[in-house]
C-alpha cells in the first residue's frame, strides 16, 4: 500500500523523525477556512497524490499570507495532475497538505529499500537531494551511497556514523543525523515497508535537520500486523479493485482487453505472460484462490465484466484442491447467473479434467475450450480482436 505524504509523516512522527510544523489538511468538499495557520508564514501548499514531480506539475506552491494559502489550496483541490511518474495519466488532487515553510540551506536524498539480491534492507543516499534519484543514478552513479541494513539489529552505530561522514553532515548535526538514520531504518523494518524515502532531507538556515517529504510503501501481506494501517483506504486502488477486495478476490486492474480468471497467484502470473506472448494484453490479474467455488466464480465474472475494456475472458483453472468437474459445474452455473456478453475461453487441467471438459461441452453455453494454456491464450487473443 502506498501512503500519501501526510500519512507517511504521521508514521515518522511516531518514530521521532524531525518534521516541520503542520498547519492542516483539507479535502475536496472542505472549506479552506478550515485551515488554521499559526505563525507568520510563509507556508507550503502540497497536493497529496501518489507521484513524484509534483512541484513541476504545479502541485507544490508557496503562500506568504493566510489568504494566499487558502486561495492556493482551493485552486489545487480537484485539479488534474500529470507528472513524469503518472505514465501520462492524470491524477485528481483530492487532499492538500499545508506545512510551515523552512529556510533550506542544503538538500539530501535518503531512503531505505528492499535489496532483493542481498536479501536485506538497504539504505540508498546521496548528498544531492531534491531531484530525481533515478536521473542522478544514470548521470553520476558514483554519487549514490549504498549501505546494507541488518533486519534484526537495524542500522548499526558505526554504519550511521560512516553514512554521516560520506554525506558530509556538519559536526553540529552529526548526532542528530545518526539518530535519524537509525530511526528511518526502524520505520522500514517495524512497519513492514518495501520503501521508505525522504527527498529531500534538509539542513535549514538555522541549523535544523528536517524530513521535508515522505514516501512510504508498505507490504500488503503484512497488514494483519498493522490494523490501523489496514483500516485506511488504498488511494491507488480503483473502485473495481476495492469491491474485489471486500469480497475476498485478489484483483488488480491492468490496461489490456482480455479478462483473466485463474486460481493461484503463480498460475495467474504465468497466464498473463502467456497472453502477452500470444500478442495480447491482460485486462486484469485475478486469483480466485485454490478452493474456488460457484459463488467465487460468479463474483469473479461480475468483477471482470465491470471493466468496459474487456473484450474476451480467459478462464485458466488447475483442478487440485477442487476437482475439474466441480469447477466446470461452477463455471456453467455462474454463466447462468451472470450475463457474459463477450467470448469465453476455458482451459481446465488437473484431477477429473476429462469429466470437467465433458460438462462444459454438454452445457449448451457458448464456451470455447482449449487443451493447453498456449492454445487458450491464442484463442483469447483472437476472440478479443
Amino acid at each position: 500500500m502506498k501512503l500519501l505524504e501526510y500519512e507517511g509523516k504521521d508514521i515518522f512522527a511516531r518514530y521521532g523523525i524531525p518534521l516541520q510544523k503542520r498547519s492542516g489538511i483539507i479535502r475536496i468538499g472542505d472549506s479552506t477556512d478550515k485551515l488554521v495557520l499559526d505563525g507568520a508564514g510563509p507556508w507550503v501548499v502540497k497536493a497529496q497524490v501518489l507521484a513524484g514531480g509534483r512541484g513541476k506539475a504545479g502541485g507544490v506552491k508557496l503562500g506568504k499570507t493566510p489568504s494566499e494559502v487558502r486561495e492556493l489550496a482551493g485552486k489545487m483541490l480537484g485539479m488534474k495532475m500529470v507528472t513524469h511518474q503518472t505514465g501520462g495519466k492524470a491524477l485528481t488532487v483530492e487532499e492538500v497538505l499545508v506545512d510551515e515553510a523552512c529556510d533550506i540551506a542544503r538538500e539530501i536524498y535518503i531512503s531505505v529499500v528492499l535489496d532483493r539480491k542481498g536479501c536485506c534492507p538497504a539504505i540508498i543516499a546521496s548528498a544531492e537531494g531534491g531531484m530525481s534519484i533515478e536521473e542522478l543514478a544514470r548521470s553520476n552513479p558514483e554519487k549514490i551511497i549504498r549501505l546494507p541494513v541488518d533486519v534484526e539489529a537495524g542500522l548499526l552505530d558505526f554504519q550511521a556514523r560512516q553514512l554521516a561522514f560520506d554525506l558530509a553532515i556538519p559536526q553540529k548535526n552529526f548526532r542528530e543525523f545518526t539518530a535519524f538514520a537509525r530511526q528511518l531504518a526502524q520505520v522500514f523494518i517495524k512497519e513492514d515497508a518495501s520503501l521508505v524515502e525522504v527527498n529531500p532531507l534538509v539542513l535549514t538556515g538555522d541549523g535544523r535537520l528536517i524530513a521535508l517529504d515522505s514516501k512510504i510503501v508498505t507490504d500488503d501481506n503484512a497488514l494483519f500486523r498493522h490494523k490501523e494501517q489496514a483500516a485506511k483506504p488504498d488511494h491507488e486502488a480503483s473502485e473495481i479493485e476495492r469491491e474485489a477486495k471486500e469480497i475476498g478476490i485478489n484483483y488488480i486492474g491492468l490496461d489490456g482487453d482480455i479478462g483473466c480468471m485463474v486460481n493461484g497467484a503463480g498460475l495467474a502470473m504465468a497466464t498473463l505472460d502467456t497472453v502477452k506472448m500470444a500478442g495480447g494484453d491482460a485486462a486484469n490479474f485475478l486469483d480466485v484462490g485454490g478452493g474456488a467455488n460457484v459463488e467465487q466464480i460468479t463474483k469473479a465474472f461480475q468483477i471482470i465484466l465491470k471493466d468496459p475494456k474487456v473484450k474476451a475472458i480467459l478462464v485458466n483453472i488447475f483442478g487440485g484442491i477442487m476437482k475439474c468437474d466441480n469447477i466446470a459445474r461452477g463455471v456453467v452455473e455462474a454463466s447462468g447467473k451472470v450475463k457474459i456478453n463477450v467470448p469465453l475461453v476455458v482451459r481446465l487441467e488437473g484431477t477429473n479434467v476429462k469429466e470437467g471438459r465433458a460438462i462444459l461441452a454438454k452445457s449448451g453455453i457458448k464456451i470455447e475450450q482449449a487443451g493447453s494454456l498456449w492454445e487458450a491464450a491464442q484463442k483469447a487473443v483472437k476472440a478479443a480482436r
